[in-house]
């Protein structure tokens, strides 16, 4: 019941940012991704593309494939699992499962997930002990479950949050990433 009235405010709040919002955000995202610990050494990395209100993740994917990193999105199969497939240029993205956009290439399957050097999973909010809320469904609680990799929330600068309501199912992150920078969260 918390979960789910933070979640409607959350969501509340998403939706009434105007498009200019959601525009800087987006290149907020991209300008900062040198902030994360790791982006230097890596090789490959998973994203999402951000759908509805969520922060803008188009910037983000092209300045990461840019910098010649392989990105990996998203495939969500049945059963609550996530497959793979690379990130081509948003001409390359087609309509999924849950109003998704993914990669219209060949899927990696789930196990490509193991190759990416870190992880941009997408979030509602965190808290300052990287407890992450997602929307409900469960899909990256899974795979944050099975990884050890470092694994960032894309939220907006006000959705890093003092306390989130946490589950005994619910995986943490290592840190935010927000339109203003890197945030370090401290894992429990």
């Amino acid at each position: 019941m918390v979960k789910s009235r933070l979640r409607a405010q959350l969501l509340a709040r998403r939706a009434s940012r105007s498009p200019a919002e959601r525009r800087a955000a987006a290149a907020g995202l991209a300008r900062h991704l040198d902030a994360l610990p790791e982006i230097g050494a890596a090789r490959c990395v998973t994203a999402y593309v951000g759908v509805d209100d969520e922060p803008g993740t188009g910037p983000l994917l092209d300045e990461a494939a840019a910098r010649g990193l392989e990105v990996l999105l998203p495939v969500a199969l049945r059963g609550g699992r996530l497959a793979w497939a690379a990130y081509t240029g948003t001409a390359d993205l087609v309509a999924g499962r849950f109003g998704l956009r993914e990669p219209a290439g060949p899927r990696l399957g789930p196990e490509a997930v193991a190759e990416a050097d870190l992880l941009l999973v997408p979030a509602l909010a965190v808290d300052r002990a990287g407890h992450r809320l997602g929307r409900g469904g469960g899909h990256y609680d899974r795979l944050l479950a099975s990884l050890a990799q470092p694994a960032y929330a894309v939220v907006f600068d006000d959705e890093v949050l003092d306390a989130v309501p946490v589950d005994a199912h619910d995986r943490s992150v290592t840190g935010a990433l927000t339109p203003s920078g890197f945030v370090r969260l401290v894992k429990s």
